[in-house]
């Protein structure tokens, strides 16, 4: 059975200023536990500490930024020892493939992939002194469904997230012997900034108030995958086991078209 979250549990949380990073603040801030919270905009994280006084210690910082990672490692312990840490900072630049622009595919790379990346120099530690004391350590990449189907205009967007799966996947095999676990959540469409600004129809979307909700329900469940709402995943995953030829056909059915 799992005990994760069973508890006041210490979090760092990153992308905590909007979005799902801000519904997960109030989700796991409302249930008893302390959270250091990560974003690039101070003010918005001191609203997040107003809203919830003692449970909330701020730690700005742009998480491509090494340095500025560097220089907040030490309020990871501010709570005491870190139980947990999730990595959901990310960003979703579309590619217009008739003006095709590598720089696209950068920024996707460099926040999804590098960023989450570069957390982890101050996250391991932190954990790995957790585990040392014989307590229970977890760390939570936050991904997304949608590399599963190559959708036209996203090859920047899902290409990072594939990345970033592999990569959560591989740290699972290569953290087990440490005893630390780790958990891919793999969201579809959520009601978010990034999603405000999307042109095209978003099939089964979900608040992000849903979507907190239930990855702090699959946390504590012990789930090593978290892929929501179910309707949608299952619908990516049988798309996706389909023959390579009737997949290319689909996608390009379903891509924009140029002028």
């Amino acid at each position: 059975m799992s005990t994760r979250l069973q508890s006041a549990s210490n979090i760092w949380l990153t992308g905590a200023s909007s979005g799902i990073g801000e519904a997960l603040v109030r989700e796991l801030a409302g249930q008893g536990h302390k959270l250091v919270v990560t974003g690039r905009r101070q003010e918005a994280l001191d609203e997040l500490a107003i809203r919830h006084p003692g449970s909330i210690e701020t730690a700005a910082a742009d998480t491509t930024d090494r340095q500025a990672l560097a220089d907040i490692s030490p309020k990871l312990s501010h709570f005491g020892d870190l139980d947990m840490a999730i990595l959901n900072a990310g960003t979703c630049e579309y590619l217009e493939v008739a003006s095709y622009d590598s720089k696209v595919i950068e920024a996707n790379i460099n926040t999804n992939v590098l960023g989450t990346a570069r957390c982890l120099d101050i996250a391991l530690p932190a954990l790995r002194a957790t585990r040392a004391k014989g307590k229970p350590a977890t760390l939570v990449i936050v991904s997304s469904s949608a590399w599963w189907f190559p959708f036209g205009r996203a090859e920047g967007y899902g290409a990072s997230k594939a990345a970033l799966s592999y990569f959560a996947h591989a740290l699972r095999a290569d953290l087990a012997a440490e005893g630390i676990e780790v958990v891919v959540v793999s969201p579809g469409f959520v009601k978010t900034p990034l999603t405000d600004r999307n042109d095209f129809p978003m099939p089964f979307i979900v608040s992000a108030e849903d979507a907190a909700r239930r990855i702090r329900t699959g946390l504590e469940k012990g789930k090593t995958e978290i892929a929501f709402p179910r309707r949608f995943t299952w619908l990516l995953r049988l798309l996706g086991a389909l023959p390579q030829p009737l997949i290319d056909r689909m996608a390009a059915n379903m891509a924009r078209k140029a002028g």
